[in-house]
């Protein structure tokens, strides 16, 4: 379900991409007074701007929607990860017992951090 509606998501987004650019900004009406409005009739009087403001309100809710329901997804993704990621107290002191069960490491001499700050020539 939660891909599903990821896919929807995406094709929204594009189509409101697609669509905001198709429209014709406010700048392009100053022409129609000279005569050139005459080719938009097909619309109407005002050409295609109300049809096309319609259909991106309507793209745009759904897009919404469904930015709604994929924060519903993660935070029922998050809350079922944190529920089982989160170790228990009794887990926690039975890995610090095993741990000092563990032999200590000898480290070499060489590799043995100095006590000085500057290297030596060795």
């Amino acid at each position: 379900m939660e891909t599903l509606v990821l896919i929807v998501h995406v094709l929204l987004a594009a189509a409101i991409i697609a669509l905001v650019l198709l429209q014709q900004g406010k700048g392009a009406e100053a022409g129609a007074s000279f005569g050139g409005g005459a080719s938009q009739t097909v619309f109407g009087s005002t050409g295609n701007a109300g049809f096309m403001v319609k259909i991106t309100a309507l793209v745009a809710a759904i897009l919404f929607a469904t930015s709604f329901a994929l924060a519903y997804f993660a935070k029922e993704r998050a809350m079922s990860v944190s529920e089982v990621g989160i170790p228990s107290l009794q887990v926690i002191e039975a890995a610090a017992e095993r741990a000092q069960e563990l032999p200590a490491l000898e480290i070499p001499r060489s590799v043995a951090p100095s006590s000085s700050d500057i290297p030596s020539a060795d």
